[in-house]
């Protein structure tokens, strides 16, 4: 939305898109205030995934999955305070990327051949990058995004149903949860934005998508390391802190210690 009044610190807006929020109301650092601090809990939860997976012992693909989920909270902070088109690509490049991760982490386990899926992804990730910098795709990044979350449902689904554990049901269950509120909140502000913005109070609709898909990411990620430990024999239980912040304990044979 057109500025609010205060001098801005990164210059004239040049990005491709602008969300319903009015652009440096609260600081001539930050264009839009809410949308770039609504992150903050993405990198939170984020990092409690990462080191419950690095205390643990989970494999790899795991811290690299929640580090991954940090590096799209933070370009998304970049882009969303300056709103500059060159920096749009730190929002956007790691959305691509980070599907690329989970359709690893959900595909590899029933992969044969080892060093071809992660070679493919790479070169995958690294062309995305190079052509979506010079093409600035706009609808077409999008479709492609969408695509790739696609790809998952069917194997997540697999999990699902092949999962007795009522407690790591429950993880999908706010997976979906979450995913299907921040879509609504989502397209609300896409889609009402004019209106929005003559309300004395603007609900922030993208803003709750940051937070939710923060929430939504960490669920996935939590059920994906439940299954993967489920395939190493590893126990896994889903336990609470507090009573109701859900995490994986596992209890990992001495052999594999």
């Amino acid at each position: 939305m057109d500025d609010a009044g205060i001098s801005s610190f990164w210059g004239p807006v040049t990005s491709t898109i602008e969300l319903c929020e009015e652009n440096y109301a609260y600081s001539s650092y930050i264009a839009e205030f809410y949308n770039t601090i609504s992150n903050i809990p993405c990198i939170l939860l984020a990092l409690i995934g990462l080191i419950n997976a690095l205390r643990q012992g989970f494999e790899k693909r795991f811290s690299v999955l929640h580090i991954s989920n940090m590096i799209l909270a933070i370009g998304s902070m970049i882009f969303h305070a300056t709103l500059q088109n060159v920096l749009q690509q730190s929002d956007e490049t790691p959305m691509v990327w980070e599907m690329l991760l989970y359709l690893y982490v959900i595909y590899s386990p029933d992969w044969h051949y080892r060093s071809t899926m992660p070679t493919f992804l790479f070169i995958y990730g690294a062309v995305f990058a190079v052509v979506h910098f010079f093409a600035r795709f706009g609808i077409v990044f999008k479709i492609h995004y969408i695509i790739l979350c696609l790809l998952c449902v069917p194997r997540m689904y697999k999990y699902y149903i092949q999962t007795t554990d009522i407690a790591a049901q429950r993880l999908v269950k706010l997976y979906v949860l979450t995913i299907s509120l921040g879509t609504l909140c989502w397209l609300f502000d896409r889609i009402f934005c004019k209106k929005l913005s003559h309300w004395y109070i603007n609900p922030q609709g993208h803003a709750w998508w940051h937070v939710l898909m923060g929430f939504n990411s960490y669920f996935a990620n939590t059920f994906l390391m439940f299954c993967r430990a489920q395939q190493r024999g590893w126990e896994p239980q889903v336990v609470r802190l507090f009573g109701f912040f859900p995490y994986v304990k596992i209890h990992k044979p001495k052999k594999q210690e």
